[in-house]
């Protein structure tokens, strides 16, 4: 999944870049290169941010699968995981902006980072202690601590250059999340997965020989994140020790300066409320997708938990090839268009995986990844066009709707387990469908909604 900024995408970096450029009265800057001149380190560092969240985020999502088998526990009790990691963004998306305010937006990098390592380190304990509860605790702490990571490097990469280059900056920092989101998921795969035995090998076992295996299992699930915490801390100190001119361009969000009447505004905005339903619905399914492959993998094709932790990895290469290939098509396709089309593609292939359980089946399910490729910087941006100065406000929403990566996967493991991995599938078609709607919804109603809030912008 990917961070949430408080500035349009659009259009808002102007602010902070235009405030740098009047203080320093560097006029080439305007005009000219990608990043302004000496944060070209800072620039490379926050960036390697975006892919180490991804490691984390989709290294997480096997793990439903794995805590099923270590556990034996159903799909439902098992998607706890996704709850803990993705609530965790819920309830800091507020106070990740607060300590922005405080620290800045490259102190709440470096926050976040040791946050994150703590709760990584702490899968050292929990394997030792093997209870459930435990690895739910450090995986809120770790997510808790990117949660602050991605509220601040998204602001952090945007002002580290012109306007112009805003828009582009970010996306291509963020293309950089899928790169990580198929480390963590190949760490999943080699590191782990190998190791779990599958709840009917268990069966013939004692109780002590049963404590013993648990006890071997949970010690490499453990591994992977003592490499995250190593990571997460060397990214921590090197951002913290970096120089970055003083010159830089940004904004710092204060919560304390929240305009007035800020919610009415955006609750009259058909499109922003309407965005940050879509965005839960977003959230959900990506969540939902990668969560329940392996799964799906394992009850259509009869296949071991490896091989579906395979199919996951070819899922998340469309992912990254997709996400390329999307932002090379939005320079030919307006953004709200090209949404709506990939959703309704997301529906067709769904349906058939819904129907078809086999390998035909398979690669549609696997293709859906390439489908939400574009959907969270696509929904983000389209939602803030024309808040103007709720902007910083209205990112909050959109950080906060993460939530629906927390919910989603209970929703589908409780399908899942009243019926199978197949038709479990049918809560991600609601999905596309709900999104495919806000497409249609901004494609009519965008350019109004925006003209309603103009005469609002300028004001305080």
């Amino acid at each position: 999944m990917n961070g949430k900024s408080n500035l349009n995408p659009a259009n808002s970096a102007g602010t902070e870049a235009t405030g740098t450029q009047k203080s320093t009265g560097t006029k080439k800057n305007e005009s000219g290169g990608f990043l302004y001149p000496g944060l070209l380190l800072p620039f490379v560092l926050i960036v390697s941010c975006f892919a180490a969240w991804g490691i984390s985020t989709d290294l997480t999502a096997p793990m439903v699968n794995v805590f099923s088998s270590v556990f034996d526990m159903n799909a439902f009790q098992s998607a706890l995981v996704q709850f803990a990691y993705f609530g965790a963004y819920f309830l800091l998306a507020i106070p990740a902006a607060i300590i922005n305010t405080k620290l800045g937006f490259k102190g709440g990098v470096v926050l976040g980072m040791s946050m994150a390592a703590l709760g990584a380190f702490m899968f050292f304990p929990a394997s030792q202690i093997m209870t459930y509860g435990v690895f739910l605790a450090a995986l809120f702490i770790l997510a808790g601590g990117l949660s602050i990571v991605e509220t601040s490097a998204n602001p952090y990469v945007m002002s580290l250059g012109p306007e112009k280059n805003a828009t582009r900056r970010l996306n291509f920092a963020q293309a950089f999340n899928p790169i990580g989101a198929n480390i963590g998921v190949l760490m999943a795969t080699l590191l782990v997965a190998p190791h779990i035995r599958e709840s009917v090998d268990k069966s013939g076992l004692s109780e002590d020989q049963l404590l013993e295996q648990t006890s071997q299992e949970l010690e490499k699930v453990m591994i992977p994140y003592i490499i995250l915490g190593v990571l997460y801390v060397a990214l921590a100190l090197s951002i913290f020790f970096v120089k970055v001119p003083k010159n830089k361009a940004m904004e710092e969000t204060d919560f304390s300066n929240v305009p007035k009447g800020v919610v009415g505004r955006l609750w009259n905005n058909g499109t922003y409320r309407f965005g940050v339903v879509a965005q839960f619905f977003n959230v959900a399914a990506q969540t939902c997708i990668w969560t329940f492959i392996p799964f799906y993998i394992q009850y259509t094709l009869d296949a071991d938990l490896k091989t579906a932790g395979w199919w996951l990895q070819i899922s998340l290469v469309f992912f990254l090839v997709a996400r390329f290939v999307m932002v090379w098509l939005m320079g030919k396709i307006e953004g709200r268009y090209l949404l709506t089309i990939m959703c309704g593609l997301g529906v067709v292939f769904t349906i058939i995986g819904i129907l078809s359980g086999n390998v035909l089946g398979a690669l549609c399910i696997v293709a859906l990844s390439a489908c939400i490729s574009l959907l969270f910087p696509t929904i983000y941006g389209i939602s803030l066009t024309g808040v103007g100065r709720d902007t910083k406000f209205a990112s909050s929403g959109l950080v906060m709707a993460i939530i629906g990566g927390a919910i989603a996967p209970m929703i589908q493991g409780a399908i899942q387990d009243a019926t199978n991995p197949q038709v479990g599938f049918t809560f991600v078609l609601l999905c596309f469908i709900v999104i495919g709607a806000f497409g249609l919804y901004a494609i009519k109603h965008q350019k109004s909604d925006a003209i309603e809030a103009a005469p609002t912008m300028g004001k305080k």
